[in-house]
């Protein structure tokens, strides 16, 4: 039997998230689960394949379809991932020799096609690779939407929101770093090392690593061949893989030690366990999910961190959650499910994924959970709603409709709680709100809201 080479791997790769619908990490971390014989530099391989074939979907398919004698719809739809991946080879690395992408191509092509489809295969890859310098794209000037939609590879729904909500060239810049690959961030375990001490760690591992621009808790490491789970300062607790923008949200909320602090949607817990570190491993941190395998990984990664105030509760987060606890909470943290279209550079799924319907969906359960969680913070009490998006219908949209419709709730303007390091990331509203192209770090929004009532 003839043993799988990456770009096989890559293809059933890309063949199943097609079948599932589900996120390509997902797809890819159950992938390498089946096939422990791939080292890491053939693992780092089929993400770079997978993940490029998915970000650059739209834009390879324009290619395609311009090349063929078959309309795109009518090709077999493991045939078009097979050109899918070999075409993302030609045109995006400058390391596979295009002789080499079209000749595997045409071998995974022999297997369970026919003849015709090997020579389609073969013929229209050389063609690109003959004519790649003169790839003509839609007319800017006559549909600037198209052509941005097209050339940068996003749905033209997005493409025509984000024009509309930050204009045509901010746009542009936006799309433009949303399909960069981002770097591993990480956020430092403080009570355990301070920054400077994990550098030296990670360089001792032969590694580059590098202070975050805002965070001062956050460290940029380059570099890494393997996961990042297996390094030894991440078994020994010193570190939280985590963007800069999401170590940001849990200064804002500024937890006391001693405090009772409520995280909804605590996923795995990454704000969790910093919420947690911030308050000195003093107090109470209730974590509630309604995934249970998520809050079983965030127990995990609490007990490695050293923290033990974290306390997990399966619950929906639209649903009474008041009712839950006998006594109200100092501090909420409402990190409210969202479209995630400022982590698409992580993500790309996203871009194909979601529907101009799925935010507005999602906005009526992010106000339904902010409304619920509301009714659990005491007065005085301070309560941040954030996501990792960028759309108004999410974010300012959902602030403002709560603040209407909800009395005895004040908005705090974050210029005057935020640190002064953080003070650039305030915007005029005093909303909390990152952009991958401005500020290098996922697209971020939080508000704050403080309980004036009882």
């Amino acid at each position: 039997m003839k043993e799988k080479t990456p770009r096989d791997l890559a293809l059933a790769a890309l063949v199943r998230l097609a079948r599932e619908q589900g996120f390509s990490s997902t797809t890819l971390d159950r992938l390498f689960r089946t096939d422990r014989s791939l080292d890491n530099r053939d693992r780092a391989f089929v993400s770079q394949l997978v993940q490029g074939v998915v970000r650059w979907r739209l834009r390879l398919d324009w290619i395609i379809g311009g090349a063929s004698h078959v309309p795109l719809n009518k090709i077999d739809p493991r045939v078009l991932d097979i050109l899918r991946v070999a075409l993302y080879q030609i045109l995006f690395l400058d390391r596979v020799p295009e002789s080499a992408a079209v000749n595997e191509a045409v071998n995974q092509a022999k297997s369970g096609h026919p003849r015709h489809v090997v020579s389609f295969v073969n013929g229209l890859l050389r063609s690109i690779c003959r004519h790649k310098d003169r790839i003509f794209f839609p007319d800017r000037r006559k549909d600037p939407v198209r052509y941005l939609s097209v050339y940068h590879s996003y749905p033209s729904w997005l493409v025509e929101k984000w024009v509309r909500e930050l204009g045509e060239e901010e746009t542009e810049e936006l799309l433009h770093a949303g399909n960069r690959t981002p770097p591993l961030t990480v956020r430092v375990n403080e009570p355990r090392i301070t920054r400077s001490g994990l550098m030296r760690r990670l360089e001792e591992e032969g590694l580059t690593a590098k202070p975050t621009r805002f965070s001062p808790l956050g460290v940029v490491i380059e570099g890494l061949r393997g996961r990042v789970d297996q390094l030894p300062p991440f078994r020994e607790g010193l570190f939280q893989v985590q963007d800069e923008a999401a170590q940001v949200t849990s200064f804002l909320l500024s937890p006391s030690p001693g405090s009772t602090v409520l995280d909804i949607c605590a996923g795995h817990g990454g704000k969790t366990s910093h919420l947690a570190e911030l308050m000195g491993d003093r107090g109470r941190v209730v974590a509630l999910d309604m995934n249970r395998s998520r809050l079983i990984s965030l127990a995990e990664n609490s007990k490695r961190l050293g923290i033990g105030i974290v306390h997990p509760a399966v619950a929906d987060a639209a649903g009474d959650v008041s009712s839950l606890f006998r006594s109200p909470f100092d501090r909420i943290m409402v990190d409210a499910p969202c479209s995630g279209l400022g982590v698409l550079s992580r993500h790309p799924d996203g871009k194909w994924n979601r529907t101009e319907k799925d935010v507005m969906r999602l906005a009526r359960l992010q106000f339904s959970i902010l409304s619920q969680a509301a009714r659990a913070l005491k007065k005085g009490g301070r309560m941040l709603y954030a996501t990792c998006t960028v759309s108004r219908e999410e974010n300012e949209g959902v602030a403002e409709e709560f603040l209407r419709t909800g009395s005895g709730f004040a908005l705090e303007n974050l210029k005057d709680q935020a640190p002064p390091w953080a003070l650039d990331l305030i915007d005029e509203k005093g909303f909390f709100r990152t952009l991958p192209h401005r500020h290098g770090t996922d697209g971020f929004f939080a508000a704050l809201f403080r309980r004036i009532d009882n």
